[in-house]
This record gives C-alpha cells, structure tokens and sequence, in this order.
C-alpha cells in the first residue's frame, strides 16, 4: 500500500458506525431525470448495506458514503426488508435508480439471490434500473442473469471512474484501479447491450482549479465514445475523509460552481450526443461547490436545469462581481502550491 493508501485506512481505524435498523434503507426519494429524451418522474433507493468492500481496505480521499453504512454484514431478509419499505413510497416512477454506497454488483454487499429477486420486482414496474459498480464487479457471468430478467426493458450501470488520468486517480483520488480496467467494463457492459453511465469528479485533490477544469474536460474527450451519460460530482466535504482532514487546515476548496459551468460548457461540445449531467451536492454551502451568497442558488438551477435540458443557453444570463474573484483564483493558484482557500468571509 502506498501512502495515500494507508492514510484513507487510517481515518477509519476508529470510526464507529452509526447505530442504525438494517431493516430501513438509508433514504427514497422521488425527482426528476431524462428517459427516452423526456423528463420524467425517477425514483431513489438508497440501500444500507455492509459498504463498500473497496472502502474497507482502504477507500477513496472524497467519500464519505461509509459513514451511512451498517460496516458489518446485512442479512439477506433485512435487505429485502429496505426494499420493501422503499417500495411503499412508490409511485410507479418509470425510472428506478439504486444506490448502495458501495457496488450493488458485489456479492459483498448484494447477494445474487437478492440482487436478482430485486430486479426480478422492479423490471415488471419500472421502463429502466440503474444501480452502481466498480469495474472489478462487472462480469459476464452477472450481467447475463440480470439480462435474462430485464429482456426488453432498460438496466444502466454506473461507474466511478472519476477521472482518465490514472496518475490523478491514484494519487489524489485512491480509486484503486486504472483507466484500462474501466475499459475492460465498458467492454463487459456494452456485450450484454446494457446502457452506461461514467461519473467524473470535479476538482480532486491537489489540483488547482484551473488543473481541474482540464482534467474534467480532458476525460470527457477520452470517455465519449465509451459511454451514454457522463455525470460530473463536484467534491463536497464528507465526514472522516482526506478531503475533510485537509480542508479544516485550510487546503482545500470545493470547485466554484463557475469552473462547473465553463465544464458543462465545453463537455457539451465535445461530446454532443452523450448526455451531460451534473449533481452538487452540498451546492452553496461551506462544504459544497459555491461562489458567493448572492449568486450560488442561480447557478445551482441553471446546472440543474442543464441536467434536464442539455441547453447550455440555461448558462448565457449567469453573472456576478464574484466572477472576478473566480478569475484571480485561476491565475493566482498558478504561483502556489494547489487549492486557495475561500476569499469570502463568508467562507471563512
């Protein structure tokens, strides 16, 4: 294990789990997505499960998602328990997304069992499924059987691949496989004829703003033609990560949400026929991406507006005094060592 390795493990050596009921998912909720070039109703489902096997060895500089889970084993009737109750909420959305803080495809988490009596309910109400994975999960031999149960109807699967530089990845995002094994994925993914989505992250450690608006485009560039939708997640400060460790000694900050834009911008353009998607969580807040009080929740509706209608005309009225703040930070950071910290003392 290299450093960076170790010190994700270490921030976890004495984490205590929330007490929770392993009967109940971590939360449901109904909003809005694209199917079929249409806005639609969606529905959420997040399981509370063991967590993600990869953050138990060590983990990822930015997440913080283990923090909801049990961190121990889950049994298999407690997790169709979750669904069940996830399911009285319902309202026969034709768009069901899953998330289990983890890898819904690893049997570490999900049992086959479990994971394809899920399916099995969910393929007769929803018109398309989307659950999440890492690479190292997606194999053959599964995506057959959840193939053999979705037949007609749509079944996306999402990963993380956060960025195309494998040298960022590793060394300030400790993602723990490489572009190559992402690749291979696709690959497994496409052969089933099953759709994609790839997450990028805005704005990982030790990069400038300005290094992060390049790194996010450039692995839009590399992934277009690999994937169906590209959903960007700008850095928010999560409990018990790097993240959080270097940003209360003031070394870090999340993106500007007008570095999210110039990326939404220009993602469009490079890759016109995949969908551009954009969730900021935590958005106008300490921890989350954010320019100044006045303008934040403007340009939080116009990415979400984007999100829905791949217009980027939503952006052409966005403007704020804080915009030059924005611009210093992009040529100042050139003459430091990485991320500045907030000018606002708001942010202080």
């Amino acid at each position: 294990m290299n450093e960076l390795t170790l010190f994700c493990k270490s921030l976890k050596k004495n984490f205590i789990p929330k007490i929770c009921d392993p009967s109940k998912p971590v939360r449901c909720w109904p909003e809005k997505d694209v199917l079929g070039g249409k806005i639609v109703d969606a529905y959420v489902i997040i399981f509370r499960t063991r967590g993600c096997s990869w953050a138990h060895k060590s983990g990822c500089t930015m997440c913080g998602y283990f923090n909801d889970s049990i961190w121990n084993k889950v049994s298999n009737k407690d997790l169709l328990k979750q669904f069940d109750i996830a399911m009285e909420s319902y309202n026969d959305e034709r768009f069901v997304k899953i998330f289990t803080s983890g890898s819904f495809l690893d049997d570490n988490e999900i049992k086959p069992i479990i994971r394809n009596e899920i399916m099995g309910k969910l393929v007769e109400k929803a018109d398309k499924v989307s659950v999440e994975s890492r690479p190292e999960y997606i194999t053959d031999e599964k995506l057959s059987k959840i193939k053999d149960v979705f037949q007609s109807k749509t079944f996306e699967i999402s990963i993380g691949l956060e960025t195309a530089n494998d040298f960022v990845r590793e060394h300030a995002i400790n993602k723990g496989f490489t572009f190559n094994d992402y690749k291979k994925a696709v690959q497994t993914v496409k052969k089933n004829g099953f759709k994609l989505k790839t997450y990028v992250l805005i704005k990982p450690l030790f990069l400038t703003e300005k290094e992060s608006i390049e790194d996010s485009t450039n692995t839009v560039d590399k992934i277009k033609t690999h994937t169906d939708t590209i959903s960007f997640n700008p850095t928010n400060i999560q409990r018990n990560t790097v993240v959080e460790f270097l940003w209360k000694r003031k070394q870090y900050r999340p993106a500007w949400l007008w570095s999210i834009v110039e990326i939404l911008k220009t993602s469009k353009k490079l890759a016109r026929n995949v969908m551009i998607k954009c969730d900021v969580v935590g958005g106008g807040s300490i921890r989350g991406a954010h320019n100044c009080e006045k303008c934040n929740q403007k340009f939080l509706d116009a990415i979400a507006n984007f999100s829905l209608s791949q217009d980027t005309k939503v952006f052409e009225d966005l403007d704020c005094k804080c915009r030059e703040q924005w611009l210093d930070q992009l040529d100042m950071e050139n003459l430091s060592f990485g991320s500045l910290v907030d000018f606002s003392s708001r942010y202080q």
